[in-house]
């Protein structure tokens, strides 16, 4: 207690000052005892101005007065830290603020695999406990990210759970000396309209290349780490110094698609957040018994946490075939049920629980340069919790054995699927049917390509590089005119500022044009933007076609396709499913 007899905020458990209104369905702040209160608030009612209370002075205890100072204005009594602001002496007090929605009354952080559910759980703006910033781990992103998400365009995370042994009792699994290679990997894509999310598991004995990774190394140095050519994925974390930092190059190289952040979480992770929540549930088709992982269960359903549950995530030789793909499937149904969980109004209308939540989760979590704090941090889950669980489908990178082992131990990219796999995120297409609305704006996109198509002769258009390697409209433009006979085109130069996709702007009088250009070009609907027609050298006019960053050189395809290929595994976080 301090000497005017107030206690210190710091003694106040966190759990304990925030109660539910049954009348409003909200947590309010609970002031201290030595504070008046009333049990439930009740809206205030407008007042008169001749109703107002007079001005009210400093009231000095009974038996003693206090003269006052001319020219100096008495102070305000002195706020208690929590508790509401006064108003001023014959005002109203502020109206209350517009309630949230409960769909955005959690804030969650984790790393690794787990990550990717704490902040899509997302949420509540009364967790900025400023504590929970120290908890937080940070390396540098040494340049491999976009420089962190935007609100106002697609997300992509990547999220890294390594093999190392740190913490208690995690010394006992496997290579207890594990310099913590990326064990786990998962690329979330979240859609610019936030209404699907794609979660891309990328097996960690892929043969990859490692490019080279440019490192902060621990004295703030930047060097220069070697790649390798084909390797296993995993090697891309831990193997000669190399940092999350690279994973993220690994990942950008393999898949076209650049991190805007990126998370890691050890083994802890799993153990402490299945805790924080009070366990998940889990099914299993078959008895499960695996020395390897300490897994021990019998065939059904099962609510685990701590070292059970990491056990859960760690088995595979019990599951599939055996291999790490069986594993990744598990891991997958473990992440659908723990974001239910989540989602659940168990968890979310519990502040101790959510509050467990955010310590542990910000504990377990390190966090590239550009997500190195709490607000950065809820920006993002804010961002996330908006999904539906329904429209989040996880998949993994499709794969078949190296051919070139006979003893089977890696995998190598299936490249009749993958390619189609990796430019749905890069192009932002669902692997879910999602709401109607966005189903009639699709097929209004996809009308533009349809109808009559004017011979290549009559089509006019100006090229613009805007964003494509230098010399791309030069290249696009000898193409169009020799090998296509789009005769009735030229070079414009640069345009004004670079985009991300290639676009063909065209009036109404066009489209007939537009149609026969986007066919040899193929592009897609969305790539068709209807407007108006510019001037071309000629004094005529033409369309616009400029070269984003997504051309890939002159003939090759830009129509990103519409679904998953065939034989592609997936599955939705909203539906249970039991391990076999």
């Amino acid at each position: 207690m301090d000497a005017q007899g107030r206690g210190r905020a710091d003694d106040i458990d966190p759990a304990d000052q925030w109660v539910l209104n049954p009348n409003t369905g909200e947590y309010e702040l609970r002031l201290a005892p030595s504070a008046p209160q009333s049990g439930v608030p009740s809206p205030r009612k407008p007042r008169s101005p001749e109703a107002a209370p007079p001005a009210r002075t400093r009231t000095e205890a009974p038996g003693r007065s206090r003269p006052e100072t001319p020219g100096r204005a008495v102070p305000p009594p002195r706020r208690r830290r929590g508790a509401p602001e006064e108003p001023l002496p014959g005002r109203r007090g502020r109206r209350p603020a517009k309630k949230a929605s409960k769909s955005r009354k959690v804030l969650l952080w984790t790393g690794g695999a787990m990550a990717f559910v704490l902040v899509a759980g997302a949420g509540a703006a009364y967790f900025y406990i400023e504590h929970l910033n120290d908890n937080i781990a940070s390396v540098s992103d040494d340049g491999a990210s976009t420089g962190g998400f935007s609100k106002d365009k697609a997300i992509n995370i990547l999220l890294i759970g390594t093999d190392k042994r740190t913490g208690k009792g995690n010394g006992s699994y496997g290579d207890a000396g594990s310099v913590g290679h990326a064990d786990t990997t998962i690329l979330l894509h979240v859609s610019k309209d936030r209404s699907n999310a794609t979660a891309l598991s990328i097996p960690r004995d892929l043969i990859v290349d490692v490019p080279d990774c440019p490192t902060t190394q621990e004295d703030g140095t930047q060097k220069i780490i070697p790649g390798t050519q084909q390797v296993r994925f995993n090697t891309s974390l831990g193997q000669d110094g190399r940092t999350p930092s690279c994973t993220a190059r690994t990942v950008t190289e393999l898949t076209g698609v650049k991190p805007d952040n990126f998370m890691v979480a050890d083994f802890n992770a799993v153990k402490t957040l299945t805790s924080a929540v009070g366990g998940v549930e889990v099914c299993l088709a078959k008895d499960i018994k695996d020395p390897d992982s300490k897994l021990d269960l019998p065939k059904g359903e099962h609510t685990i946490e701590g070292e059970q549950a990491l056990a859960f995530v760690r088995t595979r030789h019990a599951v599939g075939f055996g291999g790490d793909l069986s594993r990744i499937g598990l891991q997958q149904q473990f992440l659908s049920a723990l974001m239910r969980k989540l989602k659940s109004n168990d968890t979310l209308t519990n502040p101790s629980k959510m509050l467990d939540l955010a310590e542990a989760g910000t504990k377990a979590l390190t966090v590239d340069s550009q997500l190195d704090s709490i607000g950065k941090l809820k920006d993002l889950g804010l961002e996330l919790g908006k999904l539906d669980t329904k429209n989040l489908t996880f998949t993994t990178v499709p794969v078949i054995d190296n051919p070139a082992e006979k003893v089977k131990a890696t995998v190598v990219l299936n490249e009749s699927t993958a390619p189609q796999v990796f430019d749905m995120i890069r192009n932002d297409v669902s692997f879910t049917a999602v709401k109607e609305r966005k189903k009639k704006e699709a097929a209004a996109v996809a009308a533009r390509l349809k109808g009559a198509k004017a011979p290549a002769s009559e089509v006019r258009v100006r090229i613009l590089n805007g964003g494509a390697v230098a010399g791309s409209a030069q290249e696009t433009l000898s193409w169009l005119q020799n090998e296509e006979g789009v005769t009735k085109s030229e070079n414009a130069g640069n345009a004004p500022a670079p985009l991300a996709k290639t676009t063909l702007e065209y009036a109404p009088d066009q489209a007939d044009q537009a149609r026969r250009l986007a066919d040899l070009m193929g592009l897609s609907g969305s790539a068709m933007k209807p407007g108006e027609s510019v001037t071309n050298d000629q004094g005529l006019p033409a369309m616009t076609l400029t070269l984003g960053k997504d051309f890939e050189g002159a003939g090759v395809s830009l129509t990103a396709p519409a679904k998953a290929p065939e034989g592609v595994q997936k599955s939705t976080a909203d539906k249970v499913e039991c391990a076999k």
